[in-house]
């Protein structure tokens, strides 16, 4: 069975942000960053909010802990107008997966 459908305490979950080519910011979690931007690149297993909308860059990405510090973190970020997303950004680095 994946880890990620195990319940595995130890699984890695990631926040991350894409851009899309006219700078909307896309907030979403998931246990591989780089198989889940993929996804979204590919068009079929991606987002609806980001079909069309290419080129996609991954913007930012982050290790966060469990499963829900990932969601509580994604909602939060969710809430923000873009302004306060692309503050936060600023403050981190642009990518932390490993």
């Amino acid at each position: 069975m994946p880890e990620a459908l195990a319940g595995n305490a130890e699984t890695r979950w990631f926040l991350y942000m894409i851009e899309t080519a006219a700078g909307a910011l896309y907030t979403g979690i998931t246990t591989d960053v780089e198989r889940r931007f993929g996804e979204h690149c590919g068009g079929r297993r991606g987002a609806r909010a980001l079909r069309g909308k290419g080129p996609l860059t991954l913007v930012h990405c982050e290790r966060v802990g469990s499963r829900s510090e990932a969601l509580k973190l994604e909602a939060s970020l969710k809430r923000l107008s873009a302004a306060d997303k692309r503050a936060w950004l600023v403050a981190r680095p642009a990518c932390r997966a490993r």
